[in-house]
């Protein structure tokens, strides 16, 4: 028996997880993170019939939205200053501190710097315009967050502290090798500028840089906590049973602002357990138990079948359907200055 289990395991080998070694969790479990109460991501099977076989809307090769913002070098007294920057890409300023969310201002989204999908609009702060930068967030290691490009051109310029889940520091050293970012599993907080903590919490989602890492690296959502109130910043998500959301909502009481995804959902048969669409994103806002919510993922890259200018108008519906003021939850288009 002994020499068969030595010579399937020569055949055989355990995989071994290509960025992170650590204890087993309820959410790791020695090789592979997972979704505890969710679901897996798709096999290659689904995503081929996803790419091949599903009807793509035709969107325009540039979508209208405001000029471009330039942002001040700080901000005073208890103001919060958000900016949509694209996607799923913001700049957060509060007092002492300006942060970036998923930072992308790369044309494309993809392992190619000639295929894949291409930015249908500017980002809503021109790079050279960006003030001081001290801190970066990324939630999870998908090219449409994790862009390695845009990371090392703020970290050249701004030498920012960057925190991310577990693993994903070793996909930045591997590019950025003078790059010392934090690592964070689900449960921590991290002390940024200007009394911000920044703590990251469980959202429903995947992670891969190609075929052979799928999950390897964890993801994450994060709130802010900032001397003007607290910020839930969801990069990709989800809604599964809504143990997120609500355990935001118990966790951290009184969320001022909420950012989270309402766009790349469609069809629901391959995106439902890792994207929202606006009636989820409806459904979490009122789970978390944030004043205001700002929607984003939506009309910057098309990763997904639905038109561009879908996600905004069923936000609209959802909002009607929920029996909340529309002003509460708003699609933000790059460019767009909200203060609180």
């Amino acid at each position: 028996m002994a020499i068969a289990a030595a010579g399937a395991a020569t055949l055989f080998p355990r995989r071994v997880n290509a960025y992170y070694s650590g204890p087993l969790s309820d959410h790791f479990d020695g090789t592979r993170f997972f979704n505890p109460g969710g679901s897996s991501p798709k096999g290659l099977t689904d995503v081929a019939r996803f790419y091949m076989a599903e009807t793509w809307s035709q969107w325009p090769s540039r979508i209208a939205a405001p000029e471009p913002d330039r942002p001040p070098a700080s901000v005073t007294g208890s103001t919060v200053r958000i900016v949509f920057v694209g996607h799923a890409s913001w700049l957060v300023q509060v007092p002492g501190c300006n942060i970036l969310l998923d930072p992308v201002w790369s044309d494309r989204v993809s392992p190619f710097s000639f295929a894949g999908p291409r930015r249908a609009n500017p980002p809503g702060i021109a790079f050279d315009d960006l003030p001081p930068i001290h801190a970066v967030l990324v939630t999870h290691n998908h090219y449409d967050h994790l862009d390695l490009e845009t990371l090392g051109r703020l970290w050249q310029r701004h030498r920012p502290k960057i925190v991310t889940p577990l693993g994903n520091d070793a996909i930045i050293r591997a590019a950025i090798p003078d790059l010392a970012a934090e690592v964070v599993d689900w449960g921590s907080g991290v002390a940024l500028p200007g009394g911000v903590v920044a703590h990251t919490v469980p959202t429903q989602h995947w992670s891969a840089r190609g075929i052979r890492d799928r999950s390897h690296a964890l993801w994450a959502s994060f709130v802010l906590e900032t001397p003007a109130g607290l910020i839930y910043a969801v990069g990709d998500s989800g809604f599964g049973d809504g143990r997120t959301f609500s355990h935001v909502g118990a966790r951290f009481p009184g969320v001022r602002m909420a950012l989270l995804p309402i766009g790349a959902y469609e069809p629901r048969w391959f995106m439902q357990s890792q994207h929202m669409n606006p009636a989820d994103a409806v459904e979490a806002l009122r789970l978390c138990g944030a004043d205001r919510a700002l929607g984003h993922h939506w009309g910057t890259f098309q990763l997904t079948t639905e038109p561009h200018d879908q996600p905004p108008a069923r936000l609209a519906t959802a909002m009607q359907s929920a029996g909340l003021a529309a002003d509460r939850f708003r699609a933000i288009r790059p460019g767009e200055v909200v203060a609180i």
